[in-house]
């Protein structure tokens, strides 16, 4: 029996194969769908969240003065952040609806929502000043409640959806 000659492939071929056999068990990052992020002045990361095409998340807090709970609601729709709607359970200080800015309907409980906001957040980001935690802002996602308030209280952060359309890597 004579032995088998192996055949040499060049370093292009080997670069090739590789290449392809990381394609092939590679995980799609979160990055690849879209990601929400909440990140410090000194850039530090809060929070983030996948966050693929078409999914919604809300901002919720308590109301500064009244203690009642507000929530501002966005969607990944198209690369972009968009404010869909907004939940105010009273007319409270700094609140109400704004005619010609979407729709309000009665929440059932004495509160309302603003519904067909539709706005397209500029750059996907907001800064927001985090309350303390009796404000307790909060994301809200696929049932989870997070608070922004435990990790940030009173410092300035970036709110931002990073999407593979809109964002440069």
């Amino acid at each position: 029996m004579t032995p088998r000659r192996r055949r040499a492939f060049a370093p292009a071929t080997w670069r090739a194969l590789a290449l392809g056999l990381m394609l092939a068990v590679s995980p799609v990052g979160a990055d690849d769908a879209g990601r929400l992020e909440v990140r410090g002045d000194d850039d530090r990361l809060i929070l983030a969240l996948p966050m693929p095409e078409g999914e919604r998340w809300c901002l919720e807090w308590n109301h500064s003065v009244t203690g009642i709970r507000v929530q501002d609601c966005y969607r990944h729709r198209a690369g972009r952040m968009v404010l869909e709607r907004s939940h105010q359970p009273d007319f409270a200080a700094g609140l109400g609806h704004v005619p010609g800015r979407g729709r309000q309907v009665s929440d059932g409980r004495g509160g309302y929502w603003i519904e067909e906001i539709d706005e397209p957040v500029p750059g996907n980001r907001y800064y927001l000043r985090v309350g303390s935690p009796e404000v307790d802002h909060r994301l809200l996602h696929a049932g989870r409640r997070l608070s922004i308030s435990e990790r940030a209280a009173g410092e300035r952060v970036t709110i931002h959806l990073r999407s593979p359309s809109t964002t440069p890597p």
